[in-house]
């Protein structure tokens, strides 16, 4: 099967990401590999290990550390203004508890990119890994810091936050990279939509009146998301990509603690995966 040309885009969506971590695990199972991997937030937490090749890890990290206080606490959220501990996300886990192979990763023929919002412009950015180098924990925790519960990544004289911000499923990326088959990875059932929050957007201009690029990504959130998802439903009635998605609701939520709820979404990705494997041979045994 020639993957030339093809790309493999990940949506973030929290914990309950860990779906894409068992749609990615069926994969890596079947040694599919594509040559580009693009994620968002939690999908680009999901790409690190697809593209390390570390089968299993992704279970691990996302749902065996929930309960321990050094990931998830809301009374550092209240003393720090941090909800998840960044620091032992993204060096202790990685670094010494459930190491990354950094080599394999660096090593790897596939592209990798992060995608992170500018909290000035309010524009995406995307960042390849093979121009990070020891850089890409920060990147990659930048682009899993949703405003309020995570504080702003400074990196290379920009201030950086979570990439679904400004480009919630980097398809259009994708299609300008040259790519002419797209796989995507969604965390939530066809014809979901979002809902605009007023009341976040008031006090995302309190909480962070030095970021005008933040507060106007806040404001178009919504309906950056619902354009998106009708231009990928669009482009799927045609053909032009192949969308892996929950066929019934993830019961985990963004923020969960409860491992029967995340192993359960890990293992409807994997299950999904296996429903849509078929088809999804079809798909990229086919022309672009």
């Amino acid at each position: 099967m020639d993957l030339e040309r093809t790309a493999l885009i990940l949506e973030g969506g929290g914990l309950r990401g860990v779906y894409t971590s068992g749609v990615l695990q069926f994969l890596m199972e079947r040694d599919l590999y594509f040559p580009y991997v693009i994620g968002v937030s939690m999908g680009a937490c999901n790409a690190a290990s697809y593209v390390s090749r570390q089968q299993g890890r992704n279970r691990i990290v996302n749902i065996d550390f929930v309960k321990d206080r050094r990931y998830l606490s809301y009374q550092r959220l209240l003393r720090k203004g941090e909800l998840f501990g960044m620091h032992f996300i993204f060096n202790t886990i990685p670094y010494t508890l459930v190491p990354f192979d950094f080599e394999a990763f660096a090593a790897s023929e596939q592209r990798c990119i992060t995608a992170v919002t500018d909290c000035h412009t309010g524009e995406a950015l995307y960042y390849e890994k093979d121009g990070l180098g020891p850089d890409y924990m920060t990147v990659l925790q930048a682009s899993s810091s949703l405003p309020f519960v995570a504080k702003p990544v400074p990196y290379q004289g920009r201030i950086l936050m979570d990439g679904g911000l400004s480009d919630s499923v980097p398809i259009r990326k994708s299609i300008a990279d040259g790519n002419g088959k797209h796989v995507i990875v969604l965390t939530r059932p066809k014809g979901y939509r979002k809902k605009r929050s007023l009341l976040s957007e008031k006090i995302t201009r309190l909480r962070y009146p030095q970021y005008e690029g933040l507060c106007n990504a806040m404001v178009l959130r919504a309906s950056q998301y619902n354009e998106t998802m009708e231009y990928i439903e669009a482009l799927e009635a045609d053909g032009k990509v192949f969308v892996i998605r929950p066929q019934r609701g993830i019961e985990a939520g963004r923020i969960e603690r409860n491992k029967a709820k995340l192993y359960a979404a890990y293992d409807q990705g994997y299950e999904d995966a296996l429903h849509y494997s078929a088809s999804l041979t079809t798909y990229l045994g086919t022309l672009p």
